[in-house]
């Protein structure tokens, strides 16, 4: 397939790492379906903005990704401009904040698994006739450092996080053998809205303990995103890069 036919589905593209994906794979000439749920101004202002830098078709979508008949409905406006699909990257995300498990309760983290989870298998299911078509398709989900290094009262997020790499890793050996990867990209903290209520002293602290002294920006995030979408990562599937400046290091 020729590189300037892609076309790639970001989901969560308001978002700080979904915009700055966007703005990413706009500057690699891919045409792009934009999705958004809440924030329709902030995703037609993207839309302008991405068409400033390609000549590529920009489509912008509404869809609540925890509904099985919204997520229906924009893959069937998906099929209108698009005949196929070859990229699919899930950049939702939930507003969490820290809770104490006697605090907690199952609401929590099921919000939390039908963001990561639920809405995964149900976006995956839609769009994989449009992936077949072309016998080819990239995957890429958004885990989390926390999964590895656990921070204290995020036990809803998590558990989400952890099932996400699950489902993707078997998925992944799944759907092998019809011509699609399916990768994680793993980022430490970064620079998005999701940290804003983190006081600054722990994000002071936090780039302190990193190798290389700095939080993640969401560039760092879209360029790893960029390589499992294109072809150079070609032979890779059911694989973790993680984004976190060596704090974690496998």
């Amino acid at each position: 397939m020729k590189f300037e036919d892609k076309v790639v589905l970001i989901v969560g593209s308001t978002g700080g790492i979904g915009a700055e994906t966007a703005k990413t794979l706009a500057k690699e000439n891919y045409n792009l379906i934009l999705h958004y749920y809440s924030n329709k101004t902030k995703a037609e202002q993207l839309k302008k903005d991405l068409e400033k830098i390609t000549e590529k078709k920009i489509v912008i979508l509404k869809a609540d990704i925890r509904s099985r008949d919204d997520i229906k409905n924009m893959v069937f406006n998906i099929s209108r401009y698009f005949k196929y699909i070859t990229g699919f990257v899930n950049a939702s995300t939930l507003h969490f904040g820290n809770i104490k498990f006697d605090m907690m309760e199952w609401d929590d983290i099921s919000s939390q698994i039908d963001i990561n989870i639920k809405s995964s298998f149900m976006i995956i299911k839609e769009i994989l006739p449009l992936m077949l078509e072309e016998k080819y398709g990239k995957v890429v989900f958004l885990s989390t450092q926390a999964t590895e290094q656990q921070n204290s009262e995020w036990l809803h997020y998590i558990t989400a996080k952890s099932a996400l790499n699950g489902f993707a890793k078997a998925l992944a050996v799944e759907l092998s053998s019809k011509g699609i990867r399916i990768n994680l990209v793993s980022p430490g903290m970064t620079n998005t809205e999701l940290i804003s209520d983190i006081p600054e002293k722990v994000k002071l602290l936090t780039s302190t303990k990193t190798p290389l002294k700095r939080l993640a920006e969401p560039q760092d995030v879209a360029n790893a995103i960029s390589y499992l979408i294109s072809d150079k990562s070609d032979f890779l599937t059911g694989e973790t890069i993680r984004v976190n400046g060596g704090q974690v290091m496998l």
